[in-house]
């Protein structure tokens, strides 16, 4: 029968034995550097300053441009014809309904009629827009889509929220949809775009939201409607309810030839950003202009972006791409955007962020000292005895106690 001396010179054996395996599994198991991820539609587009690449004839581009950021694309190819700074992360201000729309639009028939209730028109930012929403009034949800896209109203974007299921969860299916349109710079915060912390995204990713957004009827119709007449309160004494007149706030609406729309937003914290589609011979391009030097230049800046996208045709190369939705399996979506024809999509899944599980602790990071599950397994294979296995064991124990 072996002494305790025997036993305790065979352990530190073991424990020499093993330590050489201690001191390289790390590395041995540590997983390949890998490169910095090129920016989302090309690298050009994460690359600072003006990228255009001009063939001979090409148009000039303007030269005074005092967006902090802006993009020119053809919305349908997706090929971008030249950009600044496009996936700078700035606060979105009310563009940001754009993804609001993406999400929430295609889950609810235009002509059902909601009753609104006090709570769902309560906690709206200061200052905010509204379209004048009244509680305990039936409203259809065409008239509150038309309030969003016309008036920008917040009061018409929390209550689409609250029939979705409310604030919170719209803003985390908001969240999945960007991801699903790998629009991988937007931080959604707040359904209406209203200036919160954190809160940002890019021209690059206001132009994946329009473009997926233009491909709905329903979303193409209210964005290119240039007024509107709303419903109103009951009158006390006839007992009949009114209406009043709202208007587009797109200023190049109507005047810009062949402007679709999309969305404008300006607030003071966000300065002003839009987003602009036109068509002109058979060609659909898309601007975003974010953060000019003033409210009225983000139309101006728009407008002769646009000029230059249709004189450009086929006289430059593009610089890069508005990336297709991430394939099924890739990302799970938790809003679909319609079909052509307006077509509503499914019911979304549960919130990730809602109902799934906590995140698993990364390796190395679970309380062994630096060594992750992987690298306590290399040791024990590599071991070769029960001695090191033992001792791997103990060392567990000890961690997790």
């Amino acid at each position: 029968m072996p002494t305790p001396r025997h036993t305790f010179a065979r352990l530190c054996a073991a424990v020499t034995a093993a330590l050489p395996v201690l001191l390289v599994a790390p590395t041995a198991v540590a997983a390949p550097r890998q490169p910095p991820p090129t920016a989302v539609g090309g690298g050009r587009l994460g690359s600072p300053g003006v990228q255009v690449a001009p063939l001979a004839g090409a148009p000039t581009l303007p030269t005074d441009l005092t967006g902090q950021s802006w993009i020119v694309s053809d919305a349908t190819s997706g090929e971008v014809l030249a950009a600044y700074n496009p996936h700078l992360r700035l606060p979105p201000a009310s563009t940001l309904k754009i993804l609001f729309a993406d999400t929430v639009l295609p889950k609810f028939d235009r002509n059902a009629v909601h009753r609104v209730a006090d709570e769902e028109i309560q906690g709206i930012g200061p200052g905010s827009s509204l379209v004048g929403i009244k509680e305990n009034l039936e409203y259809r949800v065409e008239d509150l889509w038309r309030g969003v896209f016309l008036s920008s109203g917040n009061d018409a974007v929390h209550v689409l929220a609250h029939m979705n299921g409310g604030v919170p969860q719209t803003v985390a299916e908001m969240q999945a949809r960007a991801e699903a349109l790998q629009a991988r710079d937007t931080k959604v915060v707040s359904p209406d775009g209203y200036d919160m912390d954190g809160q940002l995204s890019s021209a690059y990713d206001l132009s994946l939201f329009a473009r997926a957004g233009l491909r709905n009827a329903d979303f193409r119709m209210y964005c290119a409607t240039r007024d509107a007449m709303f419903p109103g309160a009951v009158d006390k004494n006839t007992g009949q309810r009114g209406s009043f007149g709202i208007a587009n706030t797109d200023r190049l609406l109507g005047k810009y030839p062949g402007l679709i729309g999309v969305k404008n937003g300006t607030t003071t914290n966000a300065g002003s950003t839009f987003v602009g589609a036109a068509e002109r011979d058979g060609r659909t391009l898309l601007v975003t202009v974010m953060h000019p030097t003033s409210y009225q230049k983000v139309y101006d800046e728009t407008a002769a972006l646009l000029d230059w996208g249709f004189a450009a045709a086929g006289k430059v190369q593009p610089v890069g791409r508005l990336v297709d939705e991430a394939a099924a399996g890739e990302a799970e979506p938790t809003g679909q955007a319609g079909g052509t024809a307006g077509t509503p999509a499914p019911p979304p899944h549960p919130s990730p962020a809602a109902t799934g599980p906590a995140a698993a602790p990364a390796a190395g990071d679970d309380g062994d000292g630096g060594l992750g599950p992987v690298g306590w397994s290399a040791v024990v294979l590599a071991g070769g005895g029960a001695g090191a296995g033992a001792l791997v064991l103990r060392r567990r124990r000890r961690s997790a106690g």
